[in-house]
């Protein structure tokens, strides 16, 4: 955030309406030289050619916004934003919009590749997008995150569109964010236009499902790889850092298969019980809240990166990238790992738990659930005619599982991890589309 000429330190604002950022273990792992060492791996089990290994490591368009904002008491400030489309070769470019202090140009680009190769895996026309804007949310009030929403997508409005690039919710931002977005495109157009966006409110068009569709595919993609290791997924203990959307379905909807959750964290730290927490009472009473869980009493209080090296059966990373790195990664104790973030372990951490013959579902995989809904609803949307919650479930949970499948599948014909076995699926899915399509003109 970079402050207007006039700005002055104003007053606290009242409690605003996002959930909020997580801060979790800090990094300086450039999060863009892992995406792109990911795909080197990929590239050469696929044999690729350099011209177009260069093509997929670079994004295909960067847009970098400077825009002001008029705060509550008057005052101006500036703010930095970007929109990255990684591949368009499949379809529309899609990605979710951060709003994060310490998000930058190379993390966006990062998470806009992931995407590009998470679509692939899971087979919906999509390409990979995503949007940032580098802002602390709780230094502003609802109205201001309203008007610094608009200005923003006003200010990248020029790339996105229902058949171009079609943003959603991510850490930072949630269905409220959307709908703002969703109105502000419509009055732009002189008409509505539900598609440019997913993750909606159901009444502007939302889909039932899209809520907890990315935690329901991290349980499903649990339940399989259980089913891989010969392990029963009820009664198994589970560890989830991480308490947000992503994190606090996926803990709820695994507890309900019959797992024990034994510790989740949120921004503040993490709780631990080897006899288990309530996972519903800690999203309906602590959850999203001041102080959040570690409010909760009935149980050990420790750090984030301590609650990744609890002894567990399942561990769910939900939190942010590169948590599990070649640091941490002797000290984790988990005998699977399912990725509910984007890029939580590093390949120093791959490498080494691989060896370790621990399985990691990667995140383009694990965490694929909230794309493929987010695709259910702009199919909803472009036609106008909506599905009940059990049919998009039954739709997301079909899809995942022949996903895993597959990828499993490629692991054990190529002899490797999981993860590259997802690239390898991915990347020859957006390459073969590049060379059907031809390099323009």
């Amino acid at each position: 955030m970079i402050k207007g000429a006039l700005a002055r330190p104003h007053p606290a604002p009242e409690k605003p309406l996002l959930h909020q950022p997580a801060r979790f273990m800090s990094t300086h792992i450039n999060v863009l030289d892992m995406a792109r060492q990911q795909l080197a791996t990929a590239a050469k089990y696929l044999d690729l050619d350099e011209g177009l290994h260069q093509v997929l490591a670079h994004p295909i368009r960067q847009l970098v916004v400077h825009f002001p904002v008029v705060m509550d008491n008057g005052e101006v400030q500036v703010f930095q934003g970007q929109r990255v489309q990684h591949n368009s070769s499949r379809g529309p470019t899609k990605g979710g919009i951060r709003y994060h202090p310490d998000v930058d140009l190379d993390e966006t680009t990062a998470l806009a590749m992931w995407m590009t190769w998470k679509c692939a895996v899971v087979n919906i026309p999509y390409g990979g997008a995503k949007g940032s804007v580098k802002v602390d949310t709780k230094m502003l009030s609802k109205r201001e995150l309203e008007k610094l929403t608009r200005r923003f997508i006003s200010d990248i409005g020029i790339i996105v569109g229902e058949r171009s690039d079609i943003p959603a919710p991510d850490v930072g931002t949630n269905a409220q964010t959307m709908a703002w977005i969703m109105d502000t495109i419509s009055m732009q157009k002189g008409y509505t236009v539900p598609g440019v966006v997913t993750g909606k409110p159901i009444e502007l068009g939302g889909s039932e499902g899209r809520v907890e569709a990315t935690g329901r595919g991290v349980v499903v993609s649990a339940g399989e790889a259980c089913n891989s290791l010969g392990m029963s997924l009820a009664g198994a203990q589970v560890v989830v850092q991480g308490f947000g959307n992503v994190g606090s379905v996926a803990a709820e909807l695994i507890e309900n298969e019959g797992a024990t959750v034994i510790a989740v964290s949120d921004a503040q730290g993490g709780i631990y019980n080897p006899k288990g927490l309530p996972v519903k009472e800690l999203c309906k009473k602590y959850a999203g809240r001041e102080g959040g869980i570690r409010e909760f009493k009935d149980a050990e209080k420790l750090s984030n990166a301590d609650l990744l090296e609890l002894k567990c059966d399942i561990l769910i990373p939900a939190a942010l990238s590169a948590q599990i790195t070649g640091d941490n990664a002797k000290k984790i104790k988990a005998k699977l790992i399912v990725e509910g973030a984007n890029g939580p372990c590093t390949p120093e951490a791959d490498q080494y738990l691989s060896d370790k013959g621990v399985m990691i579902v990667p995140d383009v995989l694990a965490n694929a659930g909230g794309v493929v809904v987010s695709y259910f609803e702009w199919v909803q949307d472009l036609q106008n005619f909506f599905w009940a919650e059990e049919e998009v479930n039954q739709k997301l949970t079909r899809i995942m599982k022949h996903s895993f499948a597959a990828v499993e599948n490629t692991m054990r014909s190529h002899k490797t991890d999981m993860r590259t076995a997802a690239y390898i699926i991915g990347v020859k899915r957006v390459a073969d589309a590049t060379i059907r399509r031809g390099i323009y003109p």
